[in-house]
């Protein structure tokens, strides 16, 4: 019965997020549908003549209804086929090519150090709750959270770049480089995005830890002398995983939609500078799959986090 269940409560999520793929890309469609300016008068330039524009509409299907250009749209989607861009003609796949590992490698190198590093300090803060390293972490937590990565940015720019010289301010890395120049080249976008993924986990992790010691089988330990960090390691911790990878998830998709303005801001040559790029241009194939894919990514990892808690919640795991 028990495995029954859980097969599916898995099958509804996994089809919980095919709706919100779905309803992610009515808006994604939407969005890009009303952009400010014509397409084909953006691809022609302003001296266009008006027989021009309407010839490009034309090749473009943007003279059909929008409901049947979203359909048409969607069907390419699903197998994969990307279209080709308005501005240079070259298949969207070929584009996004370069630029995805990029944006992969700086998201994934921010979450390696951001994850282990605040659960670590959510852990060693819940040991001694209102000691001195307890209350240094949480004013930590507060200051990040009240920092948004412009500030952030800014604030590392100035120090490491301006004034130390240690790394460039503009993100330049050549073909072949060697680890060193990555490492030099990662280090201002790679902090910002993790101070700002700090502190909701270190956060949760405290919060979820001093939840699990508030129980009273772990008080009644507690009162019999066993170690503090030995209860929190082998009782709370395992009680704690399912809101911890909660909001760990959760802030790995904020990563994700930080990695926008970060790469903007640096001129990272990844996915979200190129659909700024392409917003500019008025480039709408390009657009739409660099937002779909930072939104399927989003939404993939937040399923990944609800299955990870089915997984690690016995509770969730049989009907009531």
């Amino acid at each position: 019965m028990g495995g029954w269940f859980l097969i599916r409560l898995v099958l509804r999520r996994f089809l919980f997020g095919l709706v919100t793929l779905l309803v992610v890309s009515v808006v994604v469609f939407g969005g890009t549908e009303i952009l400010p300016g014509d397409v084909a008068e953006a691809v022609l330039g302003q001296g266009a003549t008006p027989e021009a524009v309407a010839a490009v509409r034309t090749e473009l299907n943007l003279d059909r209804p929008a409901y049947v250009r979203y359909f048409d749209w969607l069907g390419h989607l699903a197998t994969l086929d990307l279209g080709n861009s308005l501005v240079s003609g070259v298949p969207v796949s070929q584009i996004l090519a370069p630029r995805l590992p990029k944006t992969l490698l700086l998201g994934g190198i921010a979450a390696l150090i951001a994850v282990p590093l605040a659960v670590g300090t959510g852990i060693l803060a819940a040991m001694r709750p209102g000691g001195l390293f307890d209350r240094g972490a949480t004013a930590g937590s507060i200051a990040s959270i009240s920092s948004p990565e412009f500030l952030v940015s800014t604030i590392l720019v100035l120090v490491f770049a301006v004034q130390l010289r240690w790394v460039p301010a503009i993100v330049r890395i050549p073909d072949g480089a060697a680890f060193q120049a990555y490492a030099t080249a990662l280090f201002l976008p790679v902090s910002t995005l993790v101070i700002a993924a700090f502190a909701p986990i270190m956060r949760m992790t405290r919060s979820a830890l001093l939840n699990v010691m508030s129980q009273p089988s772990i008080e009644m330990a507690i009162l019999k002398g066993v170690p503090r960090r030995r209860i929190i390691v082998r009782h709370a911790l395992p009680n704690a995983v399912a809101p911890i990878v909660n909001v760990v998830a959760v802030n790995l998709a904020y990563i994700i939609g930080g990695v926008v303005v970060v790469e903007q801001i640096f001129s990272f040559p990844g996915v979200a500078n190129l659909m700024v790029d392409g917003v500019s241009s008025r480039d709408i194939p390009l657009v739409q799959v660099c937002a779909m894919f930072f939104c399927g990514l989003y939404v993939l990892l937040n399923l990944m986090a609800d299955l990870i808690s089915i997984l690690a919640n016995p509770r969730l795991r049989h009907p009531r």
